[in-house]
């Protein structure tokens, strides 16, 4: 069977557009194309196709018609066993790790929301073509030919997970274990990369290796690239090769060098975990519409658990930077209440609807299953080591089960392979991802001689989240039952003054809220003034920290001990 081949034109950067070609040799009279409409590893519908424009269809001398089935889908007829031409532009417009971005200094790519699927050639090879400017070179994991101008992908599923990256850069490499991957470094801090930066990489990249027992699996052909920007974070992971977008100034905030190794940790991760270890509803990838899995508490949440404590596996940072880390984290779940709403396996089955849609009005009625899932891996860490265990072991068994064998796992794969290292979690660990009870997260740190300490806010609280547009400032949320609530105040409100002084920063409306508890406060609603009194709560709890317990038993430093090993 003949390979579809694909061409990609970047020579115009200016113009943010795309270019694509797709030739093949059709089987059929009848041809359907589709666009994906979404990117695995980022759970929900993008809809790509409209950034799509231009698309024609020739074979030979003739113009085909194109009739559109669906906004990503369409027909046409044609000669069977006669190469034919599909060409359309796309405008590439969006700079993150899922969409697509071409401006004169470089271009990245995401190819599900670039390449058409054509019916019945899913299986077949697929070949690449890439034009760009004089003097840019471009990086593709993928073989390419002696020439070096055209790159193999076995399949369409093959070609699609490759991330393309254009642009002046030149690539490094790194050395994990005795294999080589290539390190692509879009941009830079104005500082410069910290000192020691690629051994700093290798490291934490040989850290993820010992976790899970396992040389990298991408052998030599893994690309590491990583963009640096002023603002936007995020990563994307391949099964050879991570994209991650970093803020150069959270470099320069404390912890901020250990955010970004975590980042490069578990994108690195995923090469086992989510990569070739993934539910079974993602064996193979349905590109056509959203696919529900309630596993993505482990493929996200385990791999967010880990990557807390991959820079100290790593000899790069120490006990109490994890302690502050997974502090943070803890404290985001205890002080949400969307975890009485959104149990932890809806929150993974609703992602697709709630996670990457979610507004500032509906924060409080959902919980992330990155932010929950590490709660969870962390309450089943402790309670497998009591019996001479850890997370690590179960996420190492099934890997050698599931992961090596490109097998998907389910729900009760799970469940029975925590169950064989401590047999109480068959019950245990159905109710803590259905449930919506606390997780019991202060008992186990009790367990492993740590305490929870509250951190109060110095603010009276008025039970809202505001934000300053153009010197006005807006409600995005108001606390369910809160004082702002109480007295009638609604997100979308535009707060005008506070005990009749003007409010034209965040930063002065938490000063007039100094003083007494009972305020006036003039607000506007479509464009009409009004007045209420507001009465203001007494500060809460901002944050928690976990500390040492001085009081814990031996048994618990012990445990504890251990459980700062992770493997």
């Amino acid at each position: 069977m003949s390979a579809v081949s694909i061409h990609l034109d970047l020579t115009n950067p200016t113009a943010q557009t795309i270019g694509v070609a797709l030739r093949w040799i059709p089987q059929q009279s009848v041809q359907t194309i589709s666009l994906p409409v979404w990117t695995p590893g980022s759970y929900t519908v993008r809809d790509p196709s409209q950034h799509l424009h231009s698309l024609s269809a020739v074979q030979g001398e003739c113009a085909l018609t194109l009739k559109r089935l669906t906004p990503e889908r369409w027909e046409f007829e044609c000669q069977r066993g006669e190469p034919l031409c599909i060409r359309y532009r796309l405008e590439a417009r969006q700079l993150t790790v899922r969409t697509n971005h071409l401006d004169p200094d470089f271009a990245s790519l995401s190819l599900p929301a670039v390449v058409m699927l054509v019916e019945g050639e899913r299986w077949t090879e697929h070949r690449l073509q890439v034009s760009v400017p004089e003097h840019w070179s471009v990086a593709v994991p993928l073989q390419h030919d002696e020439s070096g101008s055209e790159y193999r992908a076995e399949d369409f599923d093959h070609l699609v997970d490759a991330p393309i990256h254009a642009g002046t850069f030149q690539p490094e490499r790194l050395c994990v274990r005795g294999h080589d991957h290539e390190l692509i470094l879009i941009g830079s801090p104005p500082s410069g990369w910290p000192s020691g930066f690629k051994h700093d990489l290798e490291a934490v990249c040989t850290a993820v290796c010992d976790l899970v027992d396992s040389d990298p699996f991408a052998d030599q052909n893994y690309q590491l690239v990583i963009q640096s920007l002023e603002q936007g974070y995020g990563g994307l992971e391949h099964d050879n090769a991570s994209v991650m977008q970093f803020p150069w100034p959270t470099l320069q905030e404390p912890g901020g060098y250990r955010k970004l190794l975590q980042l490069v940790g578990h994108e690195y991760l995923h090469q086992w975990n989510v990569r070739r270890l993934r539910p079974s509803e993602y064996i193979p990838y349905r590109y056509d519409r959203p696919v529900i899995s309630d596993g993505l508490w482990f493929a996200e949440g385990v791999t967010s658990y880990f990557d807390l404590a991959l820079p100290l596996l790593a000899g790069l940072s120490s006990r109490l930077d994890l302690l502050k880390d997974l502090g943070a984290d803890l404290s985001h779940v205890l002080l949400n209440p969307g975890v009485a709403i959104q149990s932890l396996a809806d929150s993974s089955r609703e992602a697709w609807v709630r996670l990457y849609k979610q507004s500032a009005a509906n924060a409080h009625s959902q919980i992330s299953y990155y932010r929950l899932g590490t709660a969870l891996a962390f309450c089943l860490d402790v309670h497998l080591r009591q019996s001479g265990h850890s997370l690590a072991e179960v996420l190492r068994c099934l890997w050698k089960r599931f992961g090596v064998h490109g097998r998907g796992y389910r729900r009760a794969d799970l469940i029975t392979c925590f169950s064989e290292f401590s047999v109480d979690l068959a019950t245990r660990l159905p109710d803590w991802l259905d449930g919506r009870s606390p997780l019991p997260i202060e008992a186990s740190l009790q367990r492993i001689g740590l305490s929870l300490n509250p951190v109060r806010d110095q603010t009276p609280s008025a039970g809202w989240l505001i934000r300053e547009r153009q010197g006005r400032i807006w409600l995005d949320r108001t606390d369910v039952d809160g004082p702002a609530q109480r007295a009638g105040l609604v997100a979308g409100d535009e707060l005008v003054a506070l005990r009749d002084w003007r409010c034209n920063s965040v930063q002065r409306c938490s000063e007039l809220l100094q003083g007494d508890s009972n305020l006036k406060v003039t607000y506007s609603r479509r464009g009409l003034l009004k007045t209420t009194d507001l009465l203001l709560q007494d500060p809460g709890v901002d944050r928690y920290e976990l500390a040492w317990d001085p009081g814990a038993a031996q048994a618990a430093r012990t445990l504890r001990d251990q459980w700062f090993g992770f493997l």
